[in-house]
């Protein structure tokens, strides 16, 4: 099939790397803007341009893909497909209704639970023992179209954001696979989402990153998996932000002061609403991500108040 991709992120570039590495021919990329990154601020290339750019494909990087001059050279590819994998941009009904078997793409979650921007992490902060990826059509409501194929994994106890992120891409580009395999056999089975269990995983934001000591143990370290590795979950210690990157419950039921590190012999364990939560790895302010262990090496820490 002559396929159309639209990716931006490295969660993107699995798929893309399937697809040239395919039967499939790729006939153009779609991708956000370069945006400017680094202390130097200079634009930079996302992770899904650079693949394209080393393949030779085509790429377009449209605003907002509305323009009539946008919409002309969408047609002009002549594409039987387009796939989605973050693209940042809502696609309008007249962008759906090109390809001649319209657009297809890869979500982070199991649908439709986790409709949304932020699925991998939600998933974590709530606590879910299961998510997965599921490849869907795209309809103009987010999220929402029928599903081709799904791919189910457990969550595991300690996994972070990053770490399911970095799982799940793979998961998708075998998805995508999959169920590309079985559209051109003629043997997909579109399966409709049920409205009444769909939940949103909301953008993340900035101010989730706090942590609130009165949480419990348990609240406090899905925040940090789901946070990690952005915005960063993070608290006050002596007046200087300190991130925590990695922790782990010890104690789930005993309760101590919220916020009160309770010892610093050889771990740093703090005291919260429900439980003690022990933090794993820290990072201080200009300073490299570390061991709370080889923190202890230099700093005495018991008795202080996290805030």
């Amino acid at each position: 099939m002559r396929i159309i991709f639209s990716g931006t992120p490295e969660f993107a570039v699995p798929a893309l790397q399937m697809l040239l590495d395919s039967k499939h021919e790729v006939v153009a990329v779609y991708t956000q803007p370069d945006r400017p990154a680094g202390r130097g601020r200079k634009l930079q290339a996302g992770p899904v341009k650079s693949l394209a750019l080393n393949a030779d494909i085509p790429v377009f990087q449209p605003g907002n893909l509305k323009q009539e001059a946008d919409i002309v050279q969408l047609k002009s590819l002549n594409a039987d497909l387009m796939v989605v994998v973050a693209y940042g941009l809502i696609l309008s009904q007249e962008v759906i209704d090109i390809p001649r078997l319209g657009c297809i793409n890869i979500h982070g979650s199991l649908l439709p639970r986790w409709r949304g921007a932020a699925p991998i992490n939600r998933a974590i902060m709530a606590g879910d023992k299961e998510t997965g990826v599921t490849i869907m059509r795209v309809v103009k409501k987010l999220d929402a179209g029928d599903m081709l194929h799904k791919t189910a994994s457990t969550i595991g106890e300690h996994e972070t954001a990053s770490e399911l992120h970095d799982r799940m891409k793979v998961m998708g580009a075998e998805g995508l696979r999959k169920t590309l395999e079985l559209m051109q056999a003629n043997q997909l089975q579109p399966e409709k989402q049920n409205e009444a269990l769909v939940t949103y995983a909301h953008k993340l934001e900035k101010s989730e990153s706090v942590l609130d000591w009165t949480g419990s143990a348990l609240e406090l370290s899905r925040q940090i998996r789901g946070l990690n590795a952005w915005p960063v979950a993070q608290t006050k210690l002596q007046d200087k932000i300190m991130r925590v990157w990695r922790a782990e419950v010890i104690d789930g039921s005993n309760r101590v002061t919220p916020g009160l590190i309770l010892n610093d012999e050889k771990h740093i364990d703090v005291g919260t609403g429900d439980g003690v939560l022990r933090l794993l790895e820290i990072q201080m302010p200009g300073k490299k991500r570390m061991q709370a262990t080889d923190f202890l090496n230099a700093h005495h820490v018991a008795g202080v108040q996290l805030s």
